[in-house]
């Protein structure tokens, strides 16, 4: 299995930094101003600014390692595809990032409100290293991702996620037939359409790209469920304008909205009749009286089954997992007594 290169346009030569170390983008923008002096000609401004721009955001070696789950302060595109081979890797193994991945993935093919009786074709737009098509998986459904980032969809190949995958930058739109998905979902990439990493971006037509053509490939009466991280309310707001210019209703889903890290932004988006907006958790009590402030709990629940769906890692979890891989076409191993049983700890 291997990704597809989807429809996007060349990029200039500085995307040659995604395989050089971020330790030497100081002498790159040195022999650049080196090369420019020897020729005494004109120096190349946009390539310069480019690096020094990228440079000036805290692009040392150091702090590359120490970016924040949550960027606020995104970097350009052609300097930065996001993730390299080795930081798409680090990603995909942080125990932490998964399991946050996974809750946002459950929250999320909540609130599209999914038919329990057939499983259904979802579109996972910035589907990285496939965490979040995992949980979609394991809820009997199928899956189509996209992302901008070759090392994140070489991660994904190499885990053997059980959807398809598209190389594309969903700012130049949603290249499938009209009508095909049943719903959409993202977690954390649709507040990147906000940045005009060149000069030919313009924000606000890609983010109207995107949406118009999103809304042509659903089909009529499914749901999209975007989670993003708006750096500001001026963001949030170009983000549902265009949205609802593009066809879409519905609104913005705050699940924990007094607290500073469980908050989480969901726009649930409706294709064709608009439907009643989902309530954000931790917005009630449990007798439905309206609380103002967050609700705190010192009761862990380690395994979560309201669905009735089977236990993750248990014997009947495994069974439906092989049998969907062998609906799939997929080698899988014949089924034994052994299959999914405990063993005894090695020392």
């Amino acid at each position: 299995m291997t990704w597809v290169q989807g429809p996007c346009p060349p990029v200039s030569s500085v995307v040659l930094l995604q395989r050089r170390s971020w330790a030497g983008a100081h002498a790159l923008l040195e022999a650049v101003e080196q090369n420019d002096a020897q020729e005494k000609q004109e120096p190349d401004r946009e390539v310069r600014d480019e690096l020094e721009a990228a440079l000036g955001r805290g692009l040392l070696p150091a702090e590359a390692q120490l970016l924040p789950p949550r960027p606020q302060r995104p970097l350009p595109l052609q300097l930065l595809p996001f993730y390299d081979e080795v930081e798409a890797r680090k990603y995909t193994q942080n125990s932490r990032v998964r399991e946050i991945q996974a809750q946002m993935s459950e929250r999320a093919v909540e609130l599209l409100g999914l038919p329990e009786d057939r499983p259904c074709l979802l579109l996972d737009v910035g589907c990285g290293s496939g965490l979040s098509g995992d949980f979609i998986s394991e809820e009997g459904h199928y899956w189509i991702g996209m992302d901008i980032s070759p090392a994140m969809l070489d991660v994904a190949v190499e885990r053997e996620v059980e959807g398809d995958l598209l190389l594309a930058d969903v700012g130049h739109g949603i290249p499938f037939r009209p009508g095909m998905f049943d719903g959409c979902i993202s977690i954390s990439a649709v507040q990147w359409l906000c940045n005009a990493d060149k000069k030919s971006h313009s924000p606000p037509k890609r983010l109207y790209q995107f949406f118009s053509t999103l809304y042509t490939a659903l089909a009529q009466g499914s749901r999209a469920v975007l989670q993003l991280y708006p750096e500001n309310s001026e963001q949030l707001e170009l983000i549902t304008a265009q949205a609802m210019r593009a066809g879409f209703t519905g609104g913005m889903v705050v699940d924990y909205p007094n607290s500073a890290k469980a908050k989480k932004f969901f726009l649930c988006l409706f294709v064709g009749a608009s439907g009643t907006l989902p309530k954000g958790l931790g917005t009630e009590c449990a007798d439905g009286e309206e609380i103002h402030q967050a609700k705190f709990t010192s009761v862990r629940t380690r395994f979560r089954n309201t669905k009735g769906k089977s236990v993750k890692k248990s014997r009947d979890w495994i069974l439906e997992k092989k049998e969907r891989r062998r609906r799939q076409g997929k080698e899988v191993r014949a089924d034994t007594k052994y299959t999914g049983r405990k063993r005894r700890p090695h020392f």
